[in-house]
């Protein structure tokens, strides 16, 4: 039986040090995660970079950007090289930092200029501190006439991700492409243990490909909107029957987008959590800061520290 243990850790705050009671969220970066809607973490294995998504409000724009740690301090955040008119989000970075995969529906050629549906695309690069290649579509068979999104590879180099298929179990779908001779096999539903005849989306594989962490909707015994679940493989290799993450981490707003960092033991993830509540105001610039940093309803990037075992 998969056991989740929560541990004590001390947080930095825009406020001070403070420390966080077991089963607490926090934000992670607030910097980033004022005002805009912030999505998407994914963070080299070196801790060294992170990439995610900034998208408007209503999300007619969607781009991915990076910071940079330096003397242990998040730089200030940048846009990807290949950002453009078309939209790019779900970033997942490969084990060694040098391939990062996304989703965008940009055209299969440069020179066309009407979107298509959403791919997962990567670039590359030789090392951190080298530039990256123009967007490479991943092709056939992950990709297809219908919209995929959030990739997430093991190890071994299998690919997790969604896709929104009539041949699927419901309105969302998880599916693996198996890495095999060099190449990848065609995309495999995951059985009921996962899928459902709802939505499950949002998937994160781990390294060894035993636990599986993801977003079911509005589950019977979830908190409301969308819930993380993890899944861990048993004995025989196959999928258990995936389990609530609980209110440690869910609420009745929308959870999503799980990335969990198995060498530090945290999960991120995406929330729409909102707090707020009416109080008095010394002034315009406390108000503003007040909804700016709360968690206000607005796509944020949480972390909690979780053993998974």
């Amino acid at each position: 039986m998969l056991k989740i243990r929560f541990l004590i850790i001390i947080v930095l705050t825009s406020y001070g040090v403070r420390a966080q009671h077991t089963r607490e969220v926090a934000q992670f970066n607030h910097d980033f995660n004022q005002s805009l809607s912030v999505r998407d973490l994914a963070i080299t294995a070196d801790g060294k970079e992170a990439f995610f998504t900034i998208q408007s409000p209503f999300q007619e724009i969607s781009q991915i950007a990076f910071i940079k740690k330096e003397n242990n301090t998040w730089s200030e955040p940048e846009l990807m090289p290949f950002s453009d008119a078309f939209s790019y989000l779900e970033p997942f970075i490969s084990a060694n930092g040098n391939r990062l995969y996304f989703v965008s529906d940009r055209p299969l050629h440069s020179a066309d200029t009407i979107k298509k549906d959403f791919d997962i695309w990567y670039v590359e690069r030789k090392q951190q501190d080298e530039k990256w290649s123009a967007p490479i579509n991943l092709g056939k068979p992950v990709n297809s006439d219908l919209d995929e999104f959030y990739p997430s590879l093991s190890e071994n180099n299998n690919l997790y991700f969604t896709m929104v298929s009539p041949e699927g179990m419901g309105k969302d779908d998880i599916y693996v492409c198996r890495w095999q001779n060099g190449a990848y096999q065609s995309p495999m539903l995951l059985d009921k243990h996962i899928n459902s005849a709802g939505y499950e989306f949002n998937a994160f594989i781990s390294k060894k490909e035993d636990f599986l962490i993801f977003t079911k909707y509005n589950e019977a015994d979830g908190y409301g909107s969308g819930d993380l679940y993890i899944s861990k493989k048993n004995s025989m290799g196959n999928w258990e029957k995936a389990e609530n993450m609980g209110a440690a981490i869910n609420t009745k707003y929308m959870e999503y987008c799980p990335f969990y960092d198995e060498q530090s033991q945290l999960l991120y993830f995406t929330s729409k959590r909102n707090d707020l509540t009416p109080r008095t105001f010394k002034d315009f610039s406390d108000l503003q800061q007040y909804i700016k940093e709360s968690n206000n309803g607005l796509s944020k990037i949480y972390w909690i520290p979780l053993n998974i075992r």
